[in-house]
Formats: structure tokens, C-alpha cells, sequence
């Protein structure tokens, strides 16, 4: 299992990263990337000290990636904030995206699709210009395993389909519960839309991390 989108205390997770990254280990994963919720505030606090928990890796059989959450950046200041996260170390950019259940600024999906963001989680109703944007600027699109966000997970596999964008299957895991075993991904990936043959290949081959 690689999953590229959780969250710890330091934003709103329940979990220390390396009670976060214990619990991953037990369910087999091989690739974690820590991508707690950032805005202007504490991008520089999220990312140092997050990134201290690389110092895990050569004891574990598993790749951990220090990223972030852009969350409800306004989307006239997303290219200058995803330039920051950047030069601050990120090595995922995830951006949360135009979820219908919450408030998020229309046209922030556009705007991280525009500059070649890793990860757009949970884009909801994205349209077929986002999507091909997607497949363009080589943006994975996100079907995501957390309830509320997951309403719209087909609609966004049909518009990933019929675009040939990337697709990638993550829990955005905020609690010990959340996280998954690389089978449950593949059923959420099913019950998505995608055929069992593709659901296999999206969780087993994953777009961003080569292990």
C-alpha cells in the first residue's frame, strides 16, 4: 500500500507521525507521504518538523514523504503558496480540492492543476477541462477512502477515464481507523468504477513513488 495523503496532531490527525507511521507498518504499507493541512500561518512549522521523522527510515522497510495539505489557499495566491511549500521542502504538494462538502473557493481546482500539483485530493464535481488540465500538467486525481469526500469518487473516475488522467487511491487518514491495507484500496477503487484490473494496477503501480 502507498498512500500520499494523511494527517497527524500537527495539523488535525489524532496520531504523533511516528505513532501514525507504527500503525501504517502494521498494515503492510510501503510508502507513507505526511501531508498535514497548511496555509500562510504554518507551512514552516508543518514542514520542519514533519520532515524530522525521516530519520525513521533506515530502520523501516518503508519510503516516508514529507508534504502538505494546501488548504483553502484563495486561488489567486495558490501558485506563490505551492512555490513556498517547494522551497521549503515539500516533496508532495497536495492540494484539497473542490470537495462538495466543504466551502472551498471555486477555482482552486484549476489553479493547482495549472501549476502541476502531485496530488489534487477529493476534486469532487471536477469538470472534463480539469481533467484533461490533469492528464496535461501530469496531476494524479485522487479517489479517496474518507467518507463525505468519497461522494464523489465515480464521478471523478469517469472524468480521469474518458481524459487518460492519472488516478491514485489515498485514505486521508486523520485517525488510527482511516488507514487501509492495499485490498481494501482496491475495492474502493472498484466500487469507484474501475475494473478490477485497473484497481490492481493504480494501487500496485503507483504514478508517483517508484520503490
Amino acid at each position: 500500500m502507498i498512500d500520499l495523503h494523511t494527517h497527524t496532531v500537527f495539523s488535525d490527525g489524532e496520531l504523533l507521525p511516528g505513532e501514525l507511521i507504527r500503525r501504517a507498518e502494521t498494515k503492510g504499507y510501503r510508502a507513507i507521504g505526511i501531508t498535514d493541512h497548511v496555509d500562510f500561518s504554518n507551512v514552516e512549522f508543518v514542514i520542519s518538523n514533519v520532515s524530522k521523522i525521516k530519520t525513521l527510515e533506515d530502520v523501516l522497510d518503508m519510503k516516508i514523504l514529507v508534504g502538505v495539505e494546501i488548504t483553502h489557499i484563495p486561488p489567486p495566491k495558490m501558485e506563490r503558496f505551492i512555490l513556498l511549500a517547494r522551497r521549503l521542502g515539500a516533496e508532495i504538494i497536495v492540494v484539497h480540492g473542490e470537495t462538495p462538502i466543504e466551502p472551498v473557493s471555486p477555482g482552486t481546482n484549476r489553479a493547482a492543476l495549472e501549476m502541476g500539483v502531485d496530488i489534487l485530493a477529493h476534486p469532487g464535481f471536477i469538470t472534463h477541462e480539469e481533467a484533461d488540465l490533469a492528464r496535461e500538467n501530469n496531476v494524479c486525481l485522487e479517489i479517496t477512502a474518507r467518507a463525505g469526500h468519497n461522494i464523489t469518487n465515480g464521478h471523478v473516475v469517469r472524468m480521469a477515464v474518458a481524459s487518460g488522467a492519472k488516478l491514485v487511491v489515498n485514505t486521508d487518514a486523520h485517525s488510527p481507523d482511516d488507514l487501509i491495507d492495499r485490498k481494501r484500496a482496491v475495492l474502493i477503487a472498484m466500487g469507484a468504477g474501475l475494473t478490477e484490473e485497473k484497481a490492481t494496477e493504480i494501487t500496485t503501480h503507483h504514478p508517483i513513488v517508484t520503490l
